[in-house]
């Protein structure tokens, strides 16, 4: 989506093997990240960015080539951020319900945190708009998710704990039941974060029904 607002200056060719400056470029994507979801892509300018990062607009331009191209780097931040590193890792001895529960409340703090639902909004805007910033977004985030859980679950099915045929299924239906009606009241306004209790009841609920559907 081109953005209206200016046009690309003129820039000189850096010299062949001439280093960027990482913590420009890291400040760049840092305003970025923060703009995009408290603005939306629209209101969101290059002036704006560079302004927030400190830096000039040439130098926006010398690291991220034009809007879209700094739109789809700070989307990608922005949830490599929220997902937690090994998200998805099994603990050796853990029992597979341990590791379900532990899956559930990481996933299920992650989609009903405040940036999350931020980005989500923005990204449901955007819909309408430029399905390919949509999808950048989902390949970045639910898409990366989905695969990770896929993962595990073959990993699950092969040890014999759960008999799972089809793990991509299976990791869409357990995510789904952890959004619930819950998520998608946040998403549009309507409703209030469970606490801590209800959010664990919520995940025990779904982990058992999970355990019920696919135990040998």
């Amino acid at each position: 989506m081109p953005d209206n607002s200016l046009t690309r200056p003129s820039l000189s060719a850096s010299g062949p093997g001439r280093p960027k400056d990482l913590a420009k470029r890291q400040a760049i994507l840092n305003a970025a990240k923060n703009l995009f979801v408290c603005n939306g892509y629209a209101g969101t300018s290059m002036d704006a960015v560079a302004a927030e990062a400190g830096v000039s607009k040439l130098t926006v331009y010398n690291h991220f080539t034009d809007k879209e191209t700094l739109f789809s780097a700070a989307v990608v931040a922005r949830c490599e951020e929220q997902l937690p590193e090994l998200f998805f890792e099994i603990p050796h001895g853990m029992p597979v319900e341990a590791l379900l529960s532990k899956i559930g409340r990481g996933f299920y703090a992650l989609i009903n945190s405040p940036d999350s639902l931020a980005l989500h909004r923005l990204m449901v805007a955007l819909g309408s708009q430029d399905p390919k910033l949509s999808q950048i977004f989902f390949e970045a985030g639910p898409q990366r998710i989905l695969l990770e859980m896929e993962r595990f679950l073959t990993q699950i099915d092969k040890a014999g704990s759960l008999s799972i045929d089809k793990p991509n299924l299976a990791a869409e239906h357990f995510l789904c039941l952890l959004k619930g009606a819950c998520n998608f009241r946040l998403l549009i306004g309507c409703g209030d974060l469970p606490d801590e209790h209800d959010a664990e009841a919520h995940v025990q609920e779904v982990v058992s029904l999970f355990m019920r559907a696919y135990r040998p």
